[in-house]
């Protein structure tokens, strides 16, 4: 896999202001807010930074958080995962693996079959809808 690392002032040049506090420091849009979190549309989600496909329409899930929720990635080898302590507490954050791009969290209460809820930020996304 073939990394994308870029300069503060490239990300800063690329992303919008929203995009950049959140894929590149970390950041979270509020619940309900996002482009994403109630879409049905069908096709791939891609990383806002890099193009990477991250997540399939088919796995995503209405998971009541106001947030993007998919049970499972399209290649494991494109997300990342890391300790978060940040905030007081101990949570999985998810990063593009190509890029580091901040994507949201992951948690162990997702549906069959992974049990997994990867809540990702919208702002993070670019949705690509199948023709």
């Amino acid at each position: 896999m073939n990394k994308i690392q870029k300069t503060d002032a490239e990300w800063r040049e690329q992303l919008t202001p929203e995009e950049y506090a959140v894929a590149r420091q970390k950041g979270t849009e509020r619940p309900f807010t996002g482009r994403y979190w109630d879409t049905e549309q069908t096709g791939i989600y891609r990383c806002v930074g890099c193009g990477t496909a991250l997540f399939a329409s088919d796995t995503k899930f209405d998971a009541g958080c106001g947030w993007p929720s998919y049970f499972e990635a399209i290649n494991p080898d494109n997300v990342r995962q890391e300790i978060d302590t940040s905030h007081g507490m101990e949570r999985i954050e998810v990063l593009c693996n190509v890029c580091d791009s901040h994507l949201g969290h992951v948690f162990p209460d997702g549906p069959p079959p992974t049990g997994r809820r990867y809540c990702i930020n919208s702002v993070s996304l670019k949705f690509e809808p199948t023709k």
